[in-house]
Formats: C-alpha cells, structure tokens, sequence
C-alpha cells in the first residue's frame, strides 16, 4: 500500500506588515478602534457635522446607547482621533470634533460609506442567497438590526 505523502513548500516571505511583531500588534489595536462599528460611524458623524455636544452626537448615531457613546469616544479621544472640549459654563458644555489626527480618516471613511451604499443591493442579495441556503443567522449584527428596524417603520 503506497504511503500519501504531501510535498512542503517552503513559505513565500510575507511582507513585513503582515509578520507577527510587537509593532503590527500595535497596529492590529490600533485598526480595531479605528474599524470598530461605532467609531466609524461617530468619524463619519463628526466628519460631516465639524463639532457636535454628546446629545446631538447621539442623536445622530442611531441605536447606539448612552454607554457604548461614552466608552466608544474615550477610545477616540485616548488615541487621539477625537478631541474633547469642556466648557466651564452652568450647566457645563460639551462638545466633541475630529482633531487633526481623526482628520486624516475622514476621506477613508467616506470611501467606505460611499462603496457601501453604492453596493447594498448586491450585499443584500448575497444575505438573502445565504440565508436561503443556510438559514438566518442566530444574531443580527448592530447595522442588520438598524436596517430591520428602518425597513419596517417603512412598510408600516
């Protein structure tokens, strides 16, 4: 009986970015605040509104609670993509802006909202082909649920 055996091919060198490394660790923390549901949609939010107060920011951020606003500007503001401006007046005011750091986002992530509105048809079509095969997932991500939500005030 002849024994399988399976050739090794010596692995082609990766690049450097992509090489496990205390650095690119650093830059994978730094890509999930960055790529993070809520922060791309806050950037996005304050990239075209200049400066909101947290109310008006939430307001504009639909679905996401007071908390996740709260935890989801600290990272920002922490990695320096936000800035927080305190006004030392009664009641005291808030307001949040991209500083120039979050800035330089702004383009990348009107890319990414312009390529995902001018492909919701085919990513709803591709949803709806898997579903029938596999059936509906258990849990609905943040924007499936928005989406529903939209969908059905709607019809209704």
């Amino acid at each position: 009986m002849a024994k399988a055996t399976t050739a090794t091919r010596p692995r082609p060198k990766r690049p450097a970015e992509v090489e496990h490394t205390p650095t690119n660790c650093h830059a994978r923390d730094v890509l999930a605040r960055v790529g993070d549901t809520w922060s791309v949609y806050v950037i996005h939010v304050l990239d075209e509104a200049r400066t909101l107060r947290f109310s008006e920011l939430r307001r504009e951020v639909d679905g996401i609670s007071q908390r996740m606003l709260t935890v989801t500007l600290r990272g920002l503001e922490r990695d320096g993509l936000v800035r927080r401006t305190v006004f030392a007046e009664i009641p005291p005011r808030v307001e949040y802006s991209l500083t120039p750091l979050g800035s330089t986002l702004r383009q990348l992530i009107r890319r990414l909202v312009s390529w995902a509105g001018a492909h919701l048809t085919e990513v709803d079509a591709a949803r709806a082909e898997y579903d029938a095969q596999h059936g509906p997932p258990e849990r609905l991500s943040v924007a499936e649920r928005l989406l529903s939500k939209r969908r059905t005030a709607l019809r209704g």
